[in-house]
């Protein structure tokens, strides 16, 4: 367990117990309710009990409604439309769900994925050539091509229309598309109030869009609208694995998503439902993020990610399932490569001193490694040693492809614009981006990110923050709280589960290291009258420190417990104060 600074948000306990009266929660809750900037009744109501009709009109994201006459037209006439995707999750439902509104309004719709190793991200012109000389008419893009001039020109000068659909950031030049559909994009008279929006929630406002414009009087079609219903499930997987702020209308999505993944139709989903043996449960933001997106990611990491889009469209239940077992093989594959390449990486950042305290980033690049894993091997060191990581898999002759996440304050996009002249191709967020190298320019581009990183991040140490909500009682500690706690969420970047501190606890038996390997402890602490359980994973360290009358401070999630039919309340330890 790594020890963090706690960020304690400020409390009113007076407020606090006023709003609760109002909204008829606890005071806990009213307080991590306020420090989330929800101070007013009806606001907080309206958190706790999101509605689809909170959803942003789709006409308000810029260049929407063009874009969407256009695609709507493309399905009156019957042109042939082809969808082009990426390989990740986001990219993986956006192109689902785009393909399954336009089959239903009748349009004559195929889709394009590139492949992660051999194509790279985003457009590439051998693509849209071949997709010209194969009779599209109309290409769509879903999360990405707001990059993409080159590529889109190819297009123009072939008589294909080009849509784009995407959240990217993008570059001085913007292609020459017949609309680009993007939430940020500062079109005179638009202001979209919600800037997040991954590229699966674009794409789910561009089929309503399109709905709209295939509607009567701009109504959606009744089979449309129940459609959208049911897509919001993929929206919500997208919006989770992509890692975009869980607020607004992006919680409204994934909230409603998730309940609908439960009793979804789509023959695809239940299929990777089942694979990830989670048939029958409510699944939550935990179940997608650790279960079943990395089993879509899988398959665009370790194969061809049009797999998953052919599980999830026009996969029947037998095949739909027999794509599922293979995602399940390429997974265990991807975390054995993945476990090889985090060993060779952490050897090499240690001796080659990034991990020291001084220094400000990781940068390492290695022939062999696999192109599609690196992206969470670099998730992987940042959470172990807090600082900005980029990874390079070189080929034979040196060309390099890479992947970056980030620390809070490092804006990943914009360091690579500034080491841009060492790079041929970069581009991505705040806290995740890729970048493609030539031969012999690696050296270069590690001493300009790291001198970059040095400048940007100053001289105070690299230490990650815990955001704590809120200080709590133990004897406030309760079923009822869980439960009025677990309202809040869906949970994720944005919308964390609330931290709780428990401050001047008292240990009264030794802890117990329990696990498989022995690596946790199992803690029971009292404050005054109350006593509870509390579990602490990867604590084993301090086990010499926690002896039975210790005093304590916890950082804690609290959670209901349920075994042999009884049901309690016990603490999952972030922290621990000695």
């Amino acid at each position: 367990m790594k020890s963090r600074l706690w960020d304690i948000l400020p409390g009113d306990e007076s407020a606090a117990s006023e709003l609760a009266r109002q909204i008829n929660t606890s005071s806990l809750t009213a307080q991590v309710l306020m420090n989330r900037g929800l101070v007013a009744a009806d606001a907080c109501k309206s958190f706790l009990n999101p509605q689809l009709k909170d959803l942003i009109d789709p006409a308000l994201i810029p260049g929407l409604t063009v874009g969407a006459e256009r695609i709507a037209r493309a399905v009156r006439d019957k042109e042939k439309i082809v969808i082009y995707g990426d390989y990740d999750v986001d990219g993986i439902t956006a192109t689902t769900i785009l393909w399954h509104a336009l089959r239903l309004l009748g349009g004559d719709v195929h889709y394009y994925i590139p492949h992660r190793v051999d194509e790279g991200y985003g457009l590439n012109t051998e693509s849209i050539i071949q997709l010209a000389s194969e009779g599209a008419k109309l290409i769509i893009t879903v999360d990405c091509g707001v990059t993409a001039v080159e590529p889109v020109k190819a297009a123009r000068e072939r008589g294909v229309d080009v849509v784009i659909s995407d959240h990217h950031d993008w570059k001085d030049e913007l292609p020459d598309a017949t609309a680009i559909v993007h939430p940020r994009l500062p079109l005179p008279g638009f202001s979209y109030a919600n800037p997040h929006l991954c590229g699966a929630g674009v794409a789910f406002k561009l089929a309503w869009g399109v709905g709209q414009a295939m509607g009567v009087g701009g109504r959606v079609p009744e089979a449309m609208k129940w459609f959208l219903v049911d897509a919001t499930a993929l929206a919500a997987l997208g919006t989770i694995a992509d890692v975009v702020p869980l607020i607004g209308e992006n919680r409204v999505l994934a909230r409603f998503g998730l309940g609908g993944l439960k009793q979804t139709k789509l023959e695809g989903l239940r299929a990777l439902i089942a694979g990830a043996q989670l048939d029958g449960q409510t699944i939550d933001s935990f179940h997608v993020g650790f279960l079943l997106a990395p089993r879509l990611n899988a398959c665009g990491r370790m194969g061809h990610a049009k797999l998953a889009v052919e599980m999830l469209t026009d996969a029947n239940a037998a095949r739909a399932a027999e794509i599922a077992t293979y995602l399940e093989t390429q997974n265990r594959q991807r975390q054995a490569v993945e476990r090889g390449i985090v060993e060779e990486a952490v050897a090499m950042a240690i001796e080659l001193g990034d991990t020291a305290e001084d220094s400000r980033a990781i940068v390492l690049a290695k022939k062999g490694w696999h192109q599609g894993v690196i992206g969470i091997v670099a998730s992987r060191l940042v959470d172990r040693f807090h600082k900005p990581t980029v990874l390079i898999a070189l080929d034979e002759d040196g060309t390099g492809h890479g992947s970056a996440r980030s620390v809070a304050g490092f804006h990943l996009a914009k360091a690579f614009t500034a080491c841009g002249q060492h790079l041929t191709r970069h581009g991505g967020h705040e806290m995740a981006a890729g970048l493609a190298i030539a031969p012999g320019k690696f050296d270069d581009f590690r001493a300009a990110f790291i001198a970059h990183a040095t400048a940007t991040l100053g001289s105070n140490p690299l230490v990650p923050t815990l955001r704590v909500d809120v200080i709590a009682r133990l004897d406030q500690v309760s079923e009822a709280l869980c439960k009025e706690m677990d309202r809040l969420g869906p949970f994720g970047n944005g919308n964390p589960r609330p931290m709780l501190a428990c401050e001047d606890l008292t240990l009264t038996a030794a802890p117990r290291r329990v696990g498989k390997n022995g690596d946790h402890l199992q803690l029971h602490v009292r404050q005054g009258e109350r006593f509870m359980k509390a579990i602490a994973f990867n604590a084993a360290a301090l086990l010499d420190k926690l002896q039975p009358g210790t005093s304590i401070s916890l950082a804690v999630l609290p959670q209901i417990n349920e075994f042999n039919g009884r049901i309690s309340v016990e603490l999952e330890v972030k922290d621990i104060r000695v």
